[in-house]
């Protein structure tokens, strides 16, 4: 492999290290003072429940009266006094969602004021941690997540549908823990680090209305049943009086770290952006411009560089195939950096996980599309069946760190030499 390449990848995996909830729990933790008068219960949802759980476990200066871990599939990592641990179903919630959503509203339940619940919060928490409002059904939560996935929604505008759907979300799982103190540490993956969509806000006041939801409906022609739109219409709480909320993590940092590994292998950083929101394709080739802009005018910045954005991107699914965002914007800038030199595009997301494949993301450079089409595919015919993780397998250009951990949104990496 070569040295670019080499520097890429140790860049994407410091950065994603550095951003480990453990260090960053015990940061929200220690040094505080917390009226223990009565139970104590730490809740845990999302792709990092376990890492964050794992640290609060080894960190809140009281014994803990219950714990529950509800994260993603494969995304544990053993027991935890004290814990119990579900898995349950991402990007899509499944029947292991309800159940384990359910065993958590039954420990909050019946909580009096000298009671305190730490409730920790990382990305994936909104498909995670559900339990569907009235009358609805998992099969609706399913349609109505399905509908948005497709229609290339963005995360905020899911989760101001999905808020006013759920029993639990926009502030109402801090309502249930009412009237105990509840303690929120969250991990955004966020642009922009809005509390209260941050896995769709459970125990944050909820900024956005009915209003907001039904244009959403409108904006993107979503097919709602009777139910829904009865849901729909019941606001979310807009105040609440019993939780105190502290952002542990976020995309900024992940920029941050990543520039100071560039700087230190000798490359000049530039963070561009840390809310990149387009999609992933377009990303691609806007990163390839860069590019061509830094090798032919040294602009924004002189090589050696390293052009660092940070966000999440969106896939619009016009195929069967299989990928996530990280690999079609990798795949899609090698269409476009084609034939340079010293260039190299790396995509990830911090999670370990890009959609529903095993891969974090992409790494591609000048001659990744040759490769590809000497093996007789083509890189535009692959990004319409939306079938990058099989391209990109077949140049080795996956990322593959495994579950990491956290998830404070993707990074996003050019070096140029």
């Amino acid at each position: 492999m070569n040295t670019i390449l080499t520097d890429a990848r140790k860049i994407i995996n410091d950065a994603i290290h550095a951003s480990l909830p453990d260090e960053a729990v015990k940061k929200a933790i220690c040094g505080k003072t917390f009226a223990f008068e009565g139970k104590v219960i730490v809740i845990s949802i999302g792709k990092a429940a376990w890492n964050m759980a794992k640290a609060a476990a080894e960190n809140i200066p009281h014994a803990i009266d219950c714990g529950i871990v509800l994260t993603k599939y494969d995304h544990s990592q053993g027991e935890i006094p004290g814990f119990v641990i579900l898995e349950a179903g991402h990007p899509l919630p499944d029947e292991n969602t309800i159940s384990g959503t359910k065993k958590i509203i039954e420990v909050v339940s019946n909580l009096n004021e000298k009671d305190t619940v730490f409730f920790l919060v990382s990305g994936g928490g909104s498909a995670l941690f559900e339990s569907p409002a009235g009358d609805l059904t998992l099969a609706d939560f399913l349609d109505i997540t399905d509908q948005l996935l497709k229609c290339g929604a963005d995360i905020v505008e899911m989760n101001t549908i999905r808020k006013h759907l759920s029993a639990v979300k926009g502030g109402r799982f801090a309502e249930l823990c009412s009237p105990a103190q509840v303690y929120c540490i969250a991990l955004s993956d966020i642009l922009g680090d809005r509390p209260d969509s941050i896995a769709s806000g459970p125990a944050c006041a909820d900024a956005s209305t009915s209003e907001d939801a039904f244009a959403v409906v409108e904006k993107y022609s979503l097919s709602l049943t009777e139910e829904m739109k009865t849901q729909l219409a019941k606001e979310t709480p807009k105040s609440l009086s019993n939780v105190t909320m502290e952002i542990t993590g976020s995309v900024t940092q992940l920029c941050e770290d990543a520039a100071k590994t560039a700087e230190s292998l000798g490359y000049t950083p530039m963070i561009l952006t840390n809310m990149l929101d387009c999609e992933a394709k377009e990303a691609g080739k806007l990163i390839a411009s860069i590019a061509k802009t830094v090798q032919k005018d040294g602009l924004p910045v002189k090589a050696p560089c390293a052009i660092i954005c940070g966000g999440e991107t969106i896939v619009r699914i016009t195929g069967k195939g299989k990928g996530g965002r990280n690999q079609e914007l990798a795949l899609s800038a090698a269409e476009n950096i084609s034939g340079m030199e010293g260039v190299v595009v790396a995509a990830a997301g911090s999670d370990g996980t890009d959609g529903p494949t095993d891969a974090a993301g992409g790494i591609v450079d000048g001659n990744t599309k040759n490769l590809l089409e000497q093996k007789g595919i083509s890189i535009p015919a692959i990004l319409a069946e939306n079938n990058s993780n099989y391209a990109l397998s077949m140049a080795d250009a996956l990322i593959m760190t495994g579950p990491t951990g956290t998830n404070v949104n993707d990074l996003y990496l050019l070096l140029c030499k």
